[in-house]
């Protein structure tokens, strides 16, 4: 455990940028903390380097991306099919199945040294899974979590329930990458291509769908501020843009 415990996440709004690019940044800020780590190792405690943390926010063009646990035959678009809907296809190494990332959606990465909050990769999940529970309760709307199945869900277990916000991470020496997706006004068609999360009887929905009627640029930005302020509480810790 580190005992020189940094709580401080340094934040960053990407705004539009492409999956690749945004993956290989995530990759090379989550290199530099398990570098540290392994310098630390070699140090005295109270020399140790103090790890940072991260919180990137950002829209991605259209992409399907699948898990390393994932099914192939959950994507159900062939490579024709992509180009028409001006669409890419990515293999990735965090866990889950199939989902989709684009504009009007808000993604959330993540980068932290959990050894800064605590070692508990499903206390992890439930965290960010509150995150956006709170967030979306700002809205009107009861976010809850499915047994079994991560997210964050309106009407679990109800024949009409269907998830607003899908997560998959990946942690190596209790840093973490990926995270979690939120359907602000994303178009809902391009779920129609895949079998979400590789579950086939449940359904999706987004903020706009549910509160029918697009948010506005403005609260597109507003959301991201509810997400942080609501990662800061939940987290305990201090969310700075970089």
């Amino acid at each position: 455990m580190n005992t020189n415990q940094n709580k401080v996440v340094e934040f960053e709004d990407l705004g539009i940028k492409d999956y690749q690019s945004s993956w290989d940044y995530q990759e090379k800020l989550m290199k530099d903390i398990i570098d540290t780590k392994i310098k630390n190792r070699d140090l005295p405690t109270e020399q140790h380097i103090t790890t940072p943390n991260h919180l990137l926010l950002v829209e991605h063009p259209h992409v399907y991306t699948l898990g390393k646990s994932g099914h192939e035959e959950n994507m159900l678009a062939g490579i024709d099919k992509l180009k028409e809907i001006d669409a890419t296809f990515v293999k990735v190494n965090r866990g889950g199945d199939i989902t989709y990332h684009g504009y009007g959606q808000v993604v959330g990465y993540p980068i932290l040294d959990l050894e800064n909050f605590f070692t508990d990769i499903h206390l992890y999940m439930r965290n960010l899974e509150e995150v956006i529970i709170r967030t979306i309760a700002e809205y009107g709307l009861k976010g809850e979590r499915s047994q079994g199945e991560t997210g964050v869900w309106l009407d679990p277990g109800k024949p009409y329930a269907r998830k607003i916000c899908a997560m998959g991470v990946k942690a190596s020496r209790w840093v973490t990458l990926h995270g979690f997706a939120l359907n602000v006004n994303t178009d809902m068609r391009y779920f129609e291509y895949i079998i979400p999360c590789g579950i086939k009887d449940k359904q999706v929905t987004s903020l706009k769908r549910e509160l029918e009627r697009e948010l506005s640029a403005q609260e597109m930005e507003d959301i991201k501020t509810k997400i942080t302020k609501h990662f800061a509480d939940v987290f305990g810790a201090e969310v700075l843009n970089k």
